[in-house]
């Protein structure tokens, strides 16, 4: 199934991202993280692109397949095109295609820091274009809804946004933020610009301080005081962090959807208690937003 036709068919799409392990980690980590989400039945698990930046220690390919035929939950595969050639995209896409997997996330992905970009796309909405062209391909976008770190602005990272969607893209994830306003003001900018396709919002929840400090250094989200308190007030108790991390991502995803976005986009860190926790505190306000086709969470 194409992940475009559930916004076609649900009021709100809940979806969940989770992580190959490295390469020389065992696999069978993965494995119990997928047993213990496969249960919630998400409408869809999204993998990202594998660590090593190799196509053949890349175990997206792989996992994708294994959410897809073994746990019969749609799959999203990432696919990062920094670095590649025209060769390497259509290897991996073949490798897709021959296990069913339907559905893309095209990336830019980061550069590397000590060499300049060696490959033939430069810009994600070129893999987009890509990819639309071969045809056979759901495909979906990053958005970031304070705007990308390399783009100078809000502004002109929506203009370029609007590229990718001319080029094919068929919804967007949004990159974590932890102030639901920000959110709305990207939404409202976006459809100025022409843009109309679903937006899920990503939503991070708070598990370990210097982890959730290492990605906003990273994505440049901004953390609100009220976060910053949280993270000071209870980062030496690791048990109650997350916890009040599962109430504040809770308190979130509840004001936006009722407030109607389209989709939540969880980024569960491989940790399938707080993606247990956050289901089934939405669940009543899930199945409120998609009652007329009798979800269920």
């Amino acid at each position: 199934m194409y992940i475009k036709e559930m916004f076609e068919d649900k009021e709100v799409v809940f979806s969940f991202e989770i992580f190959p392990p490295k390469p020389t980690s065992p696999i069978q980590t993965i494995y119990d993280t997928l047993e213990a989400l496969g249960d919630l039945k998400p409408d869809y698990i999204s993998v990202t692109y594998g660590a090593g930046g190799n196509i053949n220690h890349n175990r997206t390919c792989e996992l994708s397949s294994l959410v897809k035929n073994e746990y019969g939950i749609e799959s999203l595969a990432h696919l990062t095109c920094i670095n590649s050639s025209r060769a390497t995209i259509d290897s991996m896409l073949d490798e897709l295609r021959g296990q069913g997997v339907k559905n893309i996330l095209a990336l830019r992905g980061d550069i590397p820091k000590k060499s300049e970009a060696i490959g033939e796309f430069k810009y994600a909405s070129e893999l987009v274009e890509y990819i639309n062209k071969i045809g056979g391909f759901g495909i979906a976008a990053a958005c970031y809804p304070e705007g990308h770190m390399d783009s100078g602005s809000l502004e002109r990272d929506i203009e370029n946004l609007k590229i990718k969607v001319d080029a094919g893209a068929d919804y967007l994830i949004s990159q974590l933020f932890f102030d639901n306003n920000y959110f709305y003001e990207f939404l409202n900018l976006a459809e100025q610009k022409g843009i109309n396709i679903p937006i899920q919002a990503g939503i991070m929840p708070i598990a370990n301080k210097k982890q959730i400090e290492r990605i906003v250094s990273l994505c440049g989200a901004t953390v609100p005081h009220k976060f910053t308190n949280i993270m000071d007030k209870y980062e030496h108790d690791e048990e109650i962090l997350r916890e009040v991390g599962i109430a504040y991502a809770t308190e979130q995803i509840i004001d936006l959807i009722s407030t109607g976005v389209r989709g939540i986009h969880l980024y569960t860190m491989n940790n399938p208690y707080i993606a247990r926790k956050i289901t089934n505190n939405i669940s009543a306000v899930m199945n409120f937003a998609n009652k007329n086709e009798g979800i269920e969470c």
